[in-house]
């Protein structure tokens, strides 16, 4: 809760009124400055001696009001014994908003005056909150590096005293900190932020820096940590598994790289003469190192190779190395023999073998099947990887009886015990003996497209003769070559075409291409169809109405073919022209067609069928017609087009020519429309005209005229636009007399115009058809009418005319039925009495001049009321007037610029009149003042010890109001008093009362010129048994006697009379205390006597 909103605190006055003595109340404890946790329970404490006044606490002079339970403040109460003057303020969960001075007061009473105590303050301590590091995130993982200087801001919030910021690393504070503090997010509340500098090393890896923040709300810091990564280059690495100065070629070699420590550990690879082989590495995080295992399988080339593993992290500065040398013993892995095994009988070959690199050197030796072969000439040479090459080379002269025997070189060591060979086989080259075809018979006749199969066959010669088949002179790659001992095959299949009619297949067998190759062949008969037809005319141009000849000629066919001439299934009549020899054997057929072309005909295909009566096949071909003619419109042409108004529109063109780029032109009203300078016509493809934002000017008849190089031609077009209605005239306003015939006439324009378009609507401020109106509509064509026989005062008003043709929008306008009469009575439209709010801050008469309120009135009235203001001139610029009408209202605002107290806080008169009367407004203008008192005040809900109360708001003077709230009950000292809160709530619910008891309850209202006179008063009872008649009597009889009403006396008398006193108190106590007792037990079961206090009020006997 906001204090600032509430009320300010009542003061006690403080008036030189003399006392008695005994019966002034003082302070027997006054409260004492505190502080307390926020959340905690602070009380301050309070004992009043003698205890006449009500009792209360204030705070930051603000009244918490006498009931013990503070209402508005649930946190607050009052404890404690009353009977020993305890009034002692709990607060339970201590906020910062409590952080106040407080004072106790008691009221004044007719024994004493109103007393108050010091002012005690109330200190809540906020413990800090939870550190935050500005660079990095709580509980996070931060890399730095070693040895490089860091930054880190830690803060914390809101603590109250400011709080006081350390850091740590592993339980050891840390130096080179400097810290501020600033303003927190409220004014008591403070924020602190420090800063640390710190260089890491590798040692502090791993280790929590932490943050803490404390005050002297807390005795335990409040910290937040993150973890140090410190990144640091590890150590140098080491190969371990190379134990013997040598290893043989195909070995595996397993060597192991180490390196230890560093943050993030080593990364390893492992190179060979500089290249990179392996980037697999294992790291050991509880060992702290980094492993890389590399295996190799030990080739020759490894020979005099130099391994070498890198270490290397993200803060290395060269990557850490270690490397060896490997020493690799290895022997030839291939033998190899260069040259041809192959060549003619009684020739020489040449040939050479070498072996791969080794490490010894080897020798070499040749056989021909088991017998060994001279060498003529052996070298041995250098190699890569610190190897030797050994050559050998050998020349043979072969004959007929050594081929497919093996020649071997062979490789060995006799020191290493090693041997390898190579090995071919010699071929020795000699001629076929015979070759012939197996065909059909040479009778045959076949079909074209038929398949047939064509098998040459050789046997003898060495290699096996290689076969090639030969079409007239054209070799052919077709076919498989199958060798089956010493016979050789190869079988040619084929598709017959026209071009193998009377071919000569011809199959060639050699085996070396120095001899003349065996031959043998065979010929063939086919049957084909036309190869192809084609049709050929000497006109150059056809124009509609000439002459056109067409000759078609076929191709090449066997046997020959006859002509069939078509168009569009429509057989023509043929001009055989004979035929001839052409290629393939075959022979070509021609004829012609003479034609008399029309424009019907362009496009049309004329189709040649060449016929095949033994083959029973047709070849076809077309010729499609250019005629020329010039433009034609099609019998499907519209000569009708219809739009809507704003809308688009096509005007089409079906419209054919040749040559097809025709030119059109079209024309509206006699004028050329020229599409290309007009933004609302263009022409589509076709010369369609499109017409955009179509309007009801552009219906007519359009024509269009198209030509192109072979004349012209033009067609008409009518366009009929639709448009929405729109209301061309409609007669505002229509006067007429009260009983004459009156009628409203709406004439409208639209296309179409349907029959029910047009729609009357009363616009009056009740809903009523026209039939409840008596006003009969009706139309014909354009204009619709709405008539009644005899004018009502009633049908005045304002009617609509509304017209729709089915496109949007419908058309809407209004017109008023005035029916004269005379002026009615009229009412005010601003306030009554008017008011003038102060300017702020001024003072009389300022205050209440240099406004400018608005005075206004609205008069009934027909034919049309004149507005009279006597004793005000218009010219005046003070006063400004604004009017205005509507129907039979009229209204007049009066404005007034630079209001005068002494000349405009008056009464203005505004008169209306007309031909038929006249009447007129008073209207008084007021200054602000203090408000009216409220009205009607009213109990809406009575319990034990609260009621709810309801009242209505008198004028606020013109300025914001507040509500007080007074009461009081029988025997009380003095009237209490209750600020409503909210403020300027009509209601409030008055809590702390006690049982069954009468209290008188009032409300006033105040502002910031003054209170409002006392409003009216009420009795509430609250609910509760009240105890009899007997017992009531009695407590009215102790209240007399323990609190009597000091009469006016001198002061002399009262020593004489107090003895006297004294002994009557004595001996009256034991009497009522015996009577109380029976009325309480006399008391209904469940049901209580009320105490004294609940019957008297907070007063307290005097001492």
């Amino acid at each position: 809760m906001d204090d600032s909103s509430l009320p300010p605190s009542y003061q006690f006055p403080i008036a030189h009124i003399a006392f008695p003595k005994k019966s002034c109340q003082a302070f027997r404890m006054e409260p004492d400055n505190i502080t307390v946790l926020e959340g905690a329970v602070a009380i301050l404490h309070c004992v009043v001696e003698n205890p006449s006044g009500v009792v209360q606490w204030v705070k930051d002079g603000l009244l918490l009001g006498p009931d013990r339970n503070i209402p508005g403040f649930p946190r607050y109460s009052m404890m404690g014994d009353l009977s020993k003057g305890e009034h002692h303020l709990r607060i339970v969960g201590s906020r910062l908003a409590d952080d106040a001075g407080y004072e106790c007061q008691a009221g004044r009473s007719k024994e004493s005056p109103g007393i108050v105590s010091r002012t005690a303050l109330l200190s809540v301590l906020v413990p800090p909150k939870l550190p935050v590091f500005k660079e990095y995130e709580v509980n996070s993982t931060v890399t730095w590096v070693a040895g490089v200087e860091y930054r880190v801001t830690c803060g914390t919030e809101d603590a109250k005293p400011a709080a006081e910021i350390s850091f740590s690393k592993s339980g050891s504070p840390l130096p080179d900190v400097s810290s501020w503090v600033n303003s927190g997010s409220s004014e008591k509340l403070s924020s602190t932020e420090a800063v640390l500098r710190v260089t890491p090393q590798s040692s502090d890896n791993r280790k929590r820096l932490v943050c803490a923040a404390k005050n002297e709300a807390i005795s335990v810091p409040v910290a937040t940590s993150f973890t140090m990564n410190i990144l640091f280059p590890p150590q140098p690495p080491t190969i371990e598994g190379y134990k013997h100065s040598e290893i043989k070629a195909g070995e595996t070699l397993r060597l192991t790289c180490i390196s230890l420590s560093g943050n993030p550990l080593a990364t390893l690879q492992w190179l060979k003469n500089g290249e990179v082989i392996s980037t697999r590495w294992e790291t050991d995080d509880t060992g702290q190192a980094s492993r890389s295992l590399l295996t190799l399988s030990i080739k020759p080339e490894d020979n005099l190779a130099q391994l070498c593993c890198e270490a290397v992290n993200q803060v290395s500065a060269l990557p850490l190395l270690a490397s060896i040398t490997l020493r690799v013993v290895f022997l030839p892995t291939e033998v190899s023999i260069l040259g041809s095994s192959s060549t003619a009988e009684n020739k020489q070959i040449s040939l050479s073998c070498s072996t791969a690199p080794s490490n010894p050197p080897v020798q070499l030796r040749w056989w021909l099947g088991w017998r060994e072969l001279i060498t003529t000439e052996v070298t041995v040479t250098e190699a890569a990887h610190g190897g030797t090459v050994t050559v050998s080379n050998l020349t043979h002269v072969v004959r007929r009886e050594e081929n497919g025997l093996p020649l071997t070189c062979e490789a060995f060591n006799e020191a290493v015990l090693f041997t390898r060979s190579a090995s071919l086989t010699l071929s020795v080259q000699y001629p076929p003996q015979k070759v012939w075809i197996e065909a059909p018979p040479p009778e045959s006749r076949f079909r074209a497209g038929t398949k047939i199969r064509l098998t040459c066959f050789a046997s003898g010669g060495h290699p096996a003769p290689r076969l090639i088949w030969i079409k007239d002179t054209k070799s052919l790659k077709e076919g498989t070559q199958v060798v089956s001992g010493k016979i050789v095959s190869k079988e040619l299949i084929l598709t017959t075409s026209p071009s193998d009619n009377m071919a000569t297949y011809r199959c060639n067998a050699s085996n070396d291409g120095k001899s003349p190759p065996l031959t043998a062949h065979t010929r063939l008969h086919v049957q084909f169809p036309p190869l192809d037809v084609k049709i050929m005319t000497t006109a150059k141009e056809v124009r509609r109405g000439q002459m056109l000849t067409l000759t078609c000629v076929t191709g090449s066919s066997n046997p020959f073919a006859t002509l069939t001439w078509l168009k569009d299934a429509e057989k023509l009549k043929n001009v055989d022209l004979g035929r001839k020899p052409a290629e393939f054997g075959g022979l070509s057929t021609s004829g012609k067609v003479t034609l008399v072309a029309s424009s019907s005909d362009n496009g049309q295909r004329v189709t040649c069928q060449a016929y095949s009566s033994i083959l029973a096949e047709t070849v076809n071909t077309f010729y499609r017609l250019n005629i020329l003619y010039p433009p034609e419109f099609s019998a499907e042409q519209p000569a009708v087009a219809q739009a809507v108004e704003n809308g688009a529109v096509e005007l089409p063109l079906l419209v054919s020519a040749n040559p097809p780029d025709l030119t059109c032109n079209w024309s509206f009203r006699g004028e050329k429309l020229i599409p290309g300078g007009s933004p609302r016509h263009h022409l589509r493809a076709g010369s369609t005209l499109v017409i955009w934002n179509v309007s009801r000017v552009d219906a007519g008849q359009y024509q269009a005229q198209c030509q192109n190089p072979e004349g012209q031609n033009e067609t008409r077009i009518h366009l009929n636009v639709h448009y929405a209605p729109s209301i061309r005239s409609l007669g505002d306003p229509v006067y007429v007399d009260l009983g004459a015939q009156a009628e409203l006439v709406c004439v409208a324009d639209a296309n179409p115009s349907p029959t029910g378009m047009f729609q009357w609507t009363w616009l009056g401020v009740e809903e009523r058809s026209l039939e409840e109106l008596e006003m009969e509509p009706e139309a014909l064509g354009a204009v619709g009418r709405l008539r009644t026989q005899k004018a009502q005062r009633a049908q005045a008003g304002l009617y609509e005319c509304r017209v729709d043709n089915g496109l949007p929008p419908a058309a809407r306008a209004s017109t008023r039925l005035i029916v004269r009469c005379g002026c009615s009575t009229w009412t005010p439209t601003h306030f009554s009495p008017a008011w003038i709010p102060p300017n702020p801050g001024a003072t009389p008469p300022e205050a209440q001049t240099h406004r400018t309120p608005p005075l206004g009135a609205t008069p009934q009235g027909s034919p049309h009321i004149l507005l009279l203001r006597p004793k005000i001139s218009m010219l005046d610029p003070l006063y400004t007037e604004h009017t205005w009408h509507e129907g039979i209202w009229h209204s007049s605002t009066l404005t007034i610029t630079n209001v005068s107290a002494a000349q405009d806080y008056a009464t203005f008169t505004c008169r209306a009149s007309n031909a038929l009367g006249t009447d007129r407004l008073d209207i008084q203008l007021l200054s602000t003042r203090h408000p009216d008192p409220p009205t009607e005040l009213k109990v809406v809900s009575v319990t034990h010890n609260s009621a709810a109360l309801e009242w209505i708001p008198g004028f606020d003077g013109g300025l914001p109001q507040r509500f007080r709230i007074r009461y009081r009950w029988p025997g009380t000292p003095s009237t209490l008093y209750v600020d409503v809160f909210p403020a300027q709530t009509p209601a409030f619910t008055l809590t702390g009362l006690s049982p069954a008891t009468p209290y008188s309850i009032g409300v006033s209202a105040h502002n910031a010129l003054g209170e409002s006179s006392q409003g009216p008063s009420i009795t509430v009872t609250t609910a509760g048994h009240f105890p009899s008649k007997r017992c009531r009597l009695l407590a009215t009889l102790m209240l007399s006697f323990a609190f009597p009403e000091a009469p006016a006396m001198h002061p002399a008398l009262i020593g004489g009379l107090s003895a006297l006193g004294a002994l009557l108190l004595l001996s009256n106590a034991a009497l009522l205390i015996c009577l109380l007792r029976r009325c309480q037990a006399s008391a209904k079961p469940g049901k209580s006597l009320p105490s004294l206090g609940q019957l008297t009020g907070p007063q307290c006997p005097p001492q």
